[in-house]
């Protein structure tokens, strides 16, 4: 595969036609709101992200890079959906977030250009959406330091995960549009840890995302039947 290819048009297609709601809390991406305190807070304190140089890998319209960079992070974040982009870049200018950059460049393509650049590298909610979730898990291993952290985040493959993550969100509660996941592009916790083992990531931490639709509260803890989060780390 070209690694440049590594994306699905309609997947494209389909995020820049909601770009211009990113930002607002009560969209499509009201979930993306409501978790980004409780990923950050996370990340944060494995890998203290004041002064570090950071790249998020499928940043969309920015939640989580904005986010960062107010942490006091260098933030430069990387997707292939321009209109995204122009969002993220917008609402930098009006919320004046200081230290954040924006590019549509692939993460292969960045590797090949900036290897061991980078503290700190996250990939949040983005795997599950291209073609070649292994490329760009080799790609994020490329672009961390010696000693430097990756986290990822995606959706387990499971017949649970179909019920709450694609029948439950999508089609009963509306929190998601319908046809945001396709079941047989999740990926078990096993395949992603294979995936950064080859990529020379050790894995340090597992977390599972969990939600209550009627209190609208998410928290991390031990099971990742459905939505889980990895903690990597190149060694040093």
């Amino acid at each position: 595969m070209n690694n440049t290819l590594n994306v699905d048009p309609a997947e494209l297609a389909k995020f820049s036609e909601l770009a211009h709601r990113w930002w607002d809390p009560e969209s499509e991406f009201r979930p993306l709101h409501e978790i980004n305190p409780l990923r950050l807070e996370w990340i944060n304190g494995l890998s203290p992200l004041h002064g570090q140089r950071v790249l998020d890998v499928g940043c969309g319209g920015g939640i989580l890079a904005d986010a960062m960079a107010r942490k006091g992070a260098d933030v430069l974040g990387i997707d292939l959906a321009g209109k995204s982009l122009r969002v993220a870049q917008l609402h930098a200018l009006e919320a004046q977030t200081p230290r954040v950059q924006y590019r549509e460049v692939s993460v292969e393509a960045l590797a090949a250009e900036q290897p061991g650049s980078f503290d700190t590298v996250t990939c949040m909610e983005m795997l599950e959406h291209v073609p070649d979730p292994a490329s760009v898990v080799k790609a994020c291993g490329q672009l961390v330091k010696p000693g430097g952290w990756v986290f990822f985040s995606t959706i387990n493959r499971n017949a649970k995960a179909f019920m709450l993550a694609i029948v439950g969100a999508e089609y009963v509660l509306n929190m998601l549009p319908r046809g945001t996941h396709e079941y047989a592009r999740l990926i078990r916790p096993s395949e992603l840890a294979a995936s950064c083992r080859t990529a020379g990531l050790d894995v340090l931490q597992t977390k599972g995302l969990q939600y209550n639709p009627l209190t609208r509260r998410y928290w991390l803890n031990e099971d990742t039947d459905v939505n889980y989060l990895f903690a990597t780390r190149r060694p040093a």
